[in-house]
């Protein structure tokens, strides 16, 4: 596994990487996800299938965010900010 999807507290979603122990993308609506996924060089059909198949089966549990963060590639205070972004009602689309 190269990474998953977790649920914000502010409801929307983000992307953590299990290769740099971060979050790669927060503040994610369902609609941003299938775009990383088109990055991948997906057509959009199949980005919006795989997307789905993520969200109705897959979302992980926020706390595992939490737990499996490691200061290697982001310092702890950079984590923090992040944390603060993904619980904020407003929170925007951003990439790490």
């Amino acid at each position: 596994m190269g990474g998953f999807i977790s649920k914000q507290p502010n409801g929307k979603y983000c992307r953590f990487s299990t290769v740099v122990e971060h979050p790669t993308h927060i503040n994610m609506t369902f609609e941003d996800y299938v775009k990383v996924i088109m990055k991948r060089g997906y057509q959009e059909w199949k980005a919006r299938e795989e997307a789905q198949d993520i969200f109705d089966n897959y979302i992980y549990d926020f706390q595992e965010v939490v737990d499996r963060f490691v200061p290697n590639n982001m310092s702890e205070n950079e984590f923090k900010e992040c944390l603060k972004k993904m619980k904020d009602k407003n929170g925007v689309y951003e990439e790490i």
